[in-house]
């Protein structure tokens, strides 16, 4: 995000798979599945912080270690090296993936996606079993 911000590898790792109601917590999840959201994605994660004002780095080629399949995660900074906090309604990493999990489901990229899938749907239905009709 920022050029000015050293030292990257310090900061704070969220993985989507923390806040992915579709998962377990053996599989990753780190809060709870009602406060959980669906299937979130690194960059509606990095959305997410930038409208928390909290510094983020998107690194998408990294792995999740328990599963290899799922890419992406993002660091982000809570505190700077003073201590200070850099928004001080997130003082925790849990308060974040809370937060960003009210977030995402009104993420702009899923709000959009969903509404011309409602408008094709005006296709008259057919009605019926199938199979062969009788004489």
């Amino acid at each position: 995000m920022n050029g000015e911000l050293p030292n990257v590898k310090k900061w704070m790792i969220l993985y989507p798979v923390y806040i992915n109601s579709k998962k377990t917590i053996a599989e990753g999840r780190r809060i709870s599945a009602s406060k959980a959201c669906e299937n979130p994605t690194v960059i509606e994660i990095g959305d997410c912080c930038k409208h928390l004002n909290v510094p983020y780095v998107v690194e998408p080629d990294k792995a999740y270690p328990r599963d290899f399949m799922q890419r992406g995660r993002v660091r982000v900074l809570l505190k700077g090296e003073d201590g200070a906090l850099m928004n001080p309604e997130i003082p925790s990493k849990k308060q974040l993936m809370l937060r960003i999990a009210e977030l995402v489901p009104r993420h702009h990229g899923r709000t959009k996606k969903q509404e011309p899938a409602s408008s094709s749907s005006n296709a008259p239905a057919k009605s019926g079993k199938g199979g062969r009709k009788k004489k």
